[in-house]
Formats: C-alpha cells, sequence, structure tokens
C-alpha cells in the first residue's frame, strides 16, 4: 500500500515544470481531512508534518455524522482540487443523546436514541463514498477512533460495530484504510483528556496525527 507521503512526492513531481518553485502554495498537493473532533485535534499537527509537502485543510465546523455528511459534504469539498482526501463519520452516528440531559452534548446512552442507527450508516457512508470518488481523489478511510468504558453517550464494541460495517464499503471499493482505531486503542489511558472521554490531550493527538501523515 503506498504511504500518503509517497503519493503528494510523486504528484509534486508530476505538477513541478521548469522554473517554478517546487515548494509554492499552488504546486503542493491539497489534502482535505474531514471528521469530528477527534480529527480537529490532529489536523493541525498533520499539517505540520506536512508542510513542506502539502497543503493540508479541514473544513472549520465539526463535520459530526454522517447526516451532517451528505448534507454538507458538497460545501465542504468546495471548488478545490483535492489530490488526497482523509475521511471519517462514526462516533457521532453511534452516539445516543436526549434532550433533557445534562451531559455535554446531550448525550444520554440510557434514555437517549442513537443519533444514526448501523443500517443507515452503512447506506449514508456507500453514498458519501460515491460522492467522494468524484472528486477523483486519493481516497482514505479513516477508521473510527476507540470508544473507552464510562462514556456517557457511546457503547463499548459499537465503534468495531460501526468500523467494521466501513471496512466492507472501503474494501468494495478499493479504498485503503488508516486503522485509527487500532492506533487509538494502543495510546495509554493518561492521554485521553479523562476517564469515559473519547478525546485526547494534545499528546495523544500528535501520535494519532503521526499515523495520518503517514498513512
Amino acid at each position: 500500500m503506498f504511504s500518503v507521503k509517497f503519493l503528494l512526492a510523486f504528484l509534486i513531481a508530476l505538477v513541478n515544470a521548469p522554473y517554478r518553485n517546487p515548494q509554492d502554495e499552488e504546486t503542493k498537493p491539497n489534502v482535505l481531512i474531514i471528521g469530528d473532533s477527534i480529527s480537529i485535534g490532529y489536523t493541525s499537527e498533520v499539517a505540520r508534518l506536512l508542510k513542506e509537502v502539502a497543503n493540508v485543510q479541514r473544513p472549520k465546523a465539526n463535520c459530526g455524522d454522517t447526516n451532517s455528511g451528505l448534507k454538507n459534504l458538497d460545501q465542504w469539498l468546495g471548488d478545490t482540487k483535492w489530490d488526497v482526501i482523509h475521511f471519517n463519520w462514526g462516533l457521532h452516528d453511534l452516539c445516543y443523546r436526549h434532550p433533557e440531559s445534562q451531559v455535554q452534548g446531550r448525550r444520554d446512552k440510557v434514555k437517549g436514541t442513537q443519533s444514526v442507527s448501523l443500517t443507515q450508516y452503512e447506506e449514508n457512508l456507500e453514498t458519501l463514498v460515491q460522492r467522494l470518488k468524484k472528486t477523483n481523489a486519493k481516497l482514505i478511510w479513516a477508521a473510527t477512533t476507540r470508544v473507552p468504558d464510562g462514556e456517557a453517550g457511546r457503547f463499548v464494541g459499537d465503534d468495531s460495530k460501526y468500523n467494521e460495517v466501513a471496512r466492507r464499503i472501503m474494501e468494495k471499493h478499493g479504498i485503503p484504510i488508516d486503522d485509527l482505531y487500532a492506533a487509538s486503542s494502543r495510546l495509554d489511558a493518561s492521554l485521553a483528556v479523562g476517564p469515559g472521554d473519547v478525546h485526547f490531550k494534545k499528546e495523544g493527538y500528535a501520535k494519532l496525527a503521526e499515523q495520518v501523515a503517514e498513512s
């Protein structure tokens, strides 16, 4: 499997013309990162790691669940010619929420309703992949990161179920997978923001960013 760095180096070689500085911004491949707050956490470090070889960007918004993706993907893609798109949806899909919950994000896996069922997730993700393929960018799926014990709105194990559905879709379309589920599962618990929290401290995101940059 080719790494992003290999692909970026190849693309730079293609676009470099005589008398053009290969480090000019317009000659660098464009990389789009689509995802939720986990990707927000690692994008700036990915951009730093790849600053010499790529323009790394992401939508200004949290990309949320696949329903949000269906509604906003065209806007996020914009008019830019993307060379690489590294994308994920999952944690927001499998989350249970209740309007009366006092927990951040109205999370409540006891009384709440799941945002996007597994069946609907599969249908939504298939539609999103079909749209992303039309960009002709190199697509890389980022597996959904782990759900820790004690998460207020998410069940441990649902992460694996949603990742399995995504894996089947990506294999069907020949899209490589950046296994951030495995990467996040290897992180020491001290790198999480807190017990039962899906988010990470800066050091945790830095480790995820290293894998994203190499994927």
